[in-house]
């Protein structure tokens, strides 16, 4: 993984050489190895590098044999080998043993062809020296990320807002669309961000720019299409097959040590088990323990690396070791979040990073691709009580949903009753997320309304249904509702906020053999009942490994992956000396987001919380303010601590 950043000009003017160093000091924990830049009269590419593959030679920005075609990438590309004969055998001349290398020769051989031919995770910009055209791509679920600034007379791009913001004279402000999008969907959907003027590459597309203009296209759609019908055991043995190659690739194609994250549940269980076997050593797995049991998955780590004999890693986390590290949290996620699920994340990755990793293998995309969230679960049981709202037993499912909430519908029946049998809309595209939606928009309520203005999330919500495919509504409802999952939290929340940004932060790479593109093509196209098998998610995974997996395991009950929220601000958590600035009435006025009383009411209440439990609504307030307020302070006032800078550039081509 790296950092990458670039600027075009328009008028004459020469890239500026003050702004691209800064740029790269800004992404200096996104590869602290080495930094250099490429440079002529129109155009200037930045990188910033995590030596991980050709450790020698690989060293950025890199040309094609004529230096015709200047490349800045983050990412890797897992069948790099196998595209790099295919290019020789075509005439190519390579100079090195990179990945990088091979999507410069792709490009020239295929164009845009080359994006579907690519199996890995990537964000690049290529600079056509001829043809002075800048090219921007990015993978197919938006592992990586990649904005863009467009000014009169110039453009940015960057992996990360930071960089962008490097140029003084871009607006510093949020965007009221894009914060309303994150208190409703949770993160903002692409092209849209938090910051007004700033832009997101969309995942599975690619953008042209050339003479001031912009041109986007996607290379890669969710499609649910039925192509093959097998039969159970021939659908098991391919679902493994699979993903034991999408497993082998991601944990053999690095010149460095690759360690593995181990929750505890049956994802991250299973690509350890897998990885495990192309090791020569003891394996290297991490965990996170947490000091509130409502939230460790201790046992079942311990288990399955006693199981695999692994040099097994686990960290601890306090409420307090959350609130602590909170502002560097919201420092990397460069938006609003409404948990604090991302903080252990970026304490583990500290902790591979202390330990000698620079790459780990994780489970994410799992649930997604096979239907293993309770949103799923959740939506079919509302389906059926809507369908016969008068059946006991329908009702009696509400009973299975939960199983690892502490405070669970189920124990108070009237409450679970009142949620799941009200009127539905059957006929609601958005049926699955509606719930969720509306207790995150509920936030908004705390909003400024003069900062607010019309933007709301029924108008949000009206605005989304229009993106829907034509195909959407030939699909069954769980392959509806996982398009809905997709295209609104995977790249935006779990591949970024809890996902690249918590990694990258400490200089570390996640590679993710659930979203391998064959193995996602393969599990979207699967008789849904082989996903959700009545109230059994992930139910095929289950089957190809129940023998493999300890049965503790494979038959517990989904925990999803949380994190104590108010708890680590508040109640035990010690104090904060950060807070009491952070949610201060004038700062509060001064930014001009929220209601300054209705802020002071509402965190009165948290701080005189003696159960020290909260609503899940609450809980996302809280959460939402004070990530907000760090964001004002961070980005909007530029209140941050100074990047960190490399020495001088090692690989500088200046073409002035």
């Amino acid at each position: 993984m790296c950092g990458i950043c670039g600027i075009i000009e328009n008028n004459g003017k020469i890239p500026s050489q003050s702004l691209i160093r800064k740029m790269m000091d800004s992404l200096f924990h996104r590869g602290p190895d080495s930094c250099g830049y490429y440079r002529d009269r129109k155009a200037a590419l930045g990188h910033t590098r995590l030596s991980i593959i050709d450790l020698t030679s690989g060293a950025q920005p890199l040309s094609n044999e004529d230096e015709t075609l200047w490349i800045t990438f983050n990412g890797e590309i897992y069948n790099y080998l196998e595209l790099r004969d295919l290019l020789i055998a075509k005439g190519h001349i390579f100079k090195t043993k990179s990945d990088t290398e091979t999507i410069v020769h792709a490009w020239e051989e295929w164009g845009p062809g080359c994006f579907e031919r690519f199996n890995g995770q990537w964000a690049f910009a290529i600079w056509d020296t001829k043809r002075k055209e800048l090219i921007l791509s990015r993978d197919r679920h938006g592992i990586r990320p990649l904005y863009y600034a467009k000014r009169k007379n110039s453009f940015l791009f960057g992996s990360e807002i930071k960089a962008l913001f490097c140029d003084d004279s871009l607006d510093r402000s949020f965007d009221t669309e894009g914060l309303t999008e994150i208190f409703t969907y949770w993160s903002p959907v692409a092209p849209r961000t938090a910051y007004r003027g700033i832009q997101e590459i969309p995942p599975g597309s690619y953008s042209i720019y050339k003479e001031g203009k912009l041109t986007t296209k996607p290379y890669w759609t969710i499609d649910f299409k039925s192509k093959t019908l097998m039969s159970k055991e021939e659908y098991e043995e391919c679902l493994e097959e699979k993903l034991r190659e999408a497993c082998r690739l991601r944990f053999t194609r690095s010149d460095v040590p690759v360690g593995a994250y181990l929750s505890g549940g049956i994802d991250s269980s299973i690509t350890t088990s897998l990885v495990s076997q192309y090791t020569g050593s003891k394996l290297n797995t991490y965990s996170l323990r947490f000091e509130d049991t409502e939230f460790d998955e201790g046992n079942y780590q311990r288990e399955m690396a006693d199981m695999l004999g692994t040099e097994h890693h686990s960290l601890t986390i306090s409420n307090s070791d959350i609130g602590s590290v909170f502002p560097e949290v919201v420092f990397h996620t460069e938006r609003p979040i409404l948990r604090t699920a991302p903080a252990p994340l970026f304490l583990l990755s500290k902790l591979v990073r202390e330990s000698g990793f620079k790459v780990v293998v994780t489970g994410e995309g799992a649930d997604e691709t096979l239907a293993g969230y309770d949103i799923f679960r959740e939506a079919k049981v509302r389906r059926l009580i809507g369908e016969n709202p008068d059946s006991p037993e329908n009702m009696n499912l509400v009973g299975q949903l939960y199983p690892w909430m502490e405070r669970s519908p189920a124990s108070t029946p009237a409450f679970a009753k009142s949620f799941f049998g009200k009127t539905l809309d059957l006929d609601d595209p958005f049926l699955s997320h509606r719930t969720r939606w509306e207790t995150a928009s509920s936030i908004l309520r705390m909003f400024n309304p003069d900062f607010l203005g019309e933007h709301k999330p029924e108008s949000l919500i009206d605005q989304f249904k229009k993106s829907i495919p034509n195909e959407f509504y030939q699909w069954d409802d769980l392959q509806r509702d996982q398009w809905i999952e997709y295209t609104t939290l995977l790249s935006g929340y779990i591949l970024s906020a809890q996902g690249d940004r918590m990694l990258m932060g400490n200089s570390v790479e996640g590679r993710f053999p659930f979203l391998d593109p064959q193995l996602v093509d393969f599990a979207n196209n699967l008789p849904v009942g082989l996903k959700l098998n009545g109230l059994v998610e992930k139910f095929i995974l289950k089957e190809v490994f129940k023998n493999r997996i300890p049965k503790s395991i494979i038959n517990r009950p989904k925990q999803p992956y949380r994190a104590p929220d108010a708890q680590s601000f508040f109640f035990d958590s010690g104090r904060q000396e950060w807070l009491d600035e952070i949610l201060s009435e004038e700062l509060i006025e001064e930014a001009g987001i929220f209601e300054p009383k209705t802020v002071k009411l509402f965190t009165e209440k948290c701080k005189k919380n003696r159960s020290r439990k909260m609503s899940n609504t609450d809980n996302m307030r809280i959460v939402g303010i004070i990530s907000t307020m760090l964001n004002y302070k961070q980005m909007i006032k530029r209140e941050y601590g100074p990047a960190r800078k490399y020495a001088e550039p090692l690989h500088v081509i200046d073409r002035l």
